[in-house]
């Protein structure tokens, strides 16, 4: 008998998996727990296998369901790109976002997909810059949205997440250990200022080894264990390494994550990818904290996890 998967089904299974939970799952699309655990249900009984491993107390996928997720992800943006090519005629034109070079990942690509999906006519152009560029061509109505990261919020912002900054190292390395302890540092780094004041505070010597305007180049120095620099924790590249905190380095900031132009009336093209931004940080936020539980030993009853047992009822 041939049996056809319910898109909405494949859905809610996919934001299950990504977002780690169906309670996060049913905030992002937007409805009730129990719509979503019904879906779940739904789904594996027309399959007649189980999608998720019960046996343990935190959500995972059993094999059969990693193997679906494949698909689900596949058919899903399939479907979306169609239905948008199809119907969408009402929106044309182009959008402009500008991002700090590091926080581009890991949210910003999935939100360019989203929207590329929902608007396939609109142009969205990324602008990837330092948080005072941005500020001033914001300023001057060049760029509709932007990202920034500050230290504090001003006028016609919103906060979408605070995130304290790490010191950065390759894997394994030792600069750190140096004295004068070498830094890499792009000259438009915000962070800057500010980690050299705790460095002095702290009484340790360093050097700027180096000084350079690209940010791949700050990258390639601190892999080679040449150097060390600092990022906002979650938004260090995977060849790059936290340095534990109690190293002898000195705690650094906390530095805001913040959007404006997001609130543009008469825009809804800006608003939408807005709103889809917020979106995005808040599930990372919800993922960087069901982490942050699950390392100390949190009982998976707290907030930041979901636990099926819970979700099941």
């Amino acid at each position: 008998m041939m049996r056809n998967l319910d898109m909405t089904t494949l859905r809610s299974f996919a934001a299950v998996a990504e977002h780690g939970g169906v309670t996060r799952a049913a905030a992002s699309m937007n409805l009730t727990q129990s719509a979503v655990s019904m879906q779940l249900k739904r789904l594996e009984e027309m399959l007649g296998i189980e999608l998720l491993d019960r046996s343990s107390r935190r959500v995972a996928l059993t094999p059969p369901g990693e193997q679906l997720l494949v698909y689900a992800r596949r058919m899903v943006l399939l479907n979306d790109e169609a239905v948008g090519r199809l119907t969408d005629k009402l929106y044309e034109g182009e959008v402009t976002l500008g991002v700090p070079h590091d926080i581009v990942y890991p949210v910003i690509p999935r939100v360019l997909r989203q929207f590329n999906a929902a608007y396939p006519r609109v142009k969205v152009q990324l602008i990837s810059s330092y948080t005072t560029g941005l500020r001033a061509a914001h300023a001057r109505g060049e760029i509709d949205l932007i990202l920034t990261t500050e230290a504090e919020l001003t006028r016609g912002g919103e906060t979408l997440a605070e995130v304290p900054l790490r010191w950065i190292g390759a894997p394994g390395g030792t600069a750190w250990k140096q004295r004068p302890l070498p830094l890499a540092y792009c000259r438009h780094c915000t962070f800057r200022p500010g980690d050299l004041r705790k460095l002095d505070a702290a009484g340790i010597d360093w050097d700027l080894a180096v000084d350079s305007e690209s940010d791949r180049t700050i990258e390639a120095t601190v892999s080679a264990d040449l150097a060390i620099t600092s990022m906002l924790e979650g938004h260090a590249p995977p060849h790059l390494q936290m340095i534990p905190a109690g190293d002898g380095l000195p705690v650094l900031d906390r530095q805001r994550i913040n959007i404006y132009g997001g609130a543009s009336p008469g825009n809804d093209l800006v608003a939408h990818l807005a709103a889809m931004v917020r979106q995005g940080f808040a599930a990372l936020r919800g993922s960087d904290s069901a982490a942050a539980a699950s390392a100390r030993g949190d009982a998976p009853a707290s907030a930041a996890i979901d636990t099926l047992q819970e979700e099941a009822g």
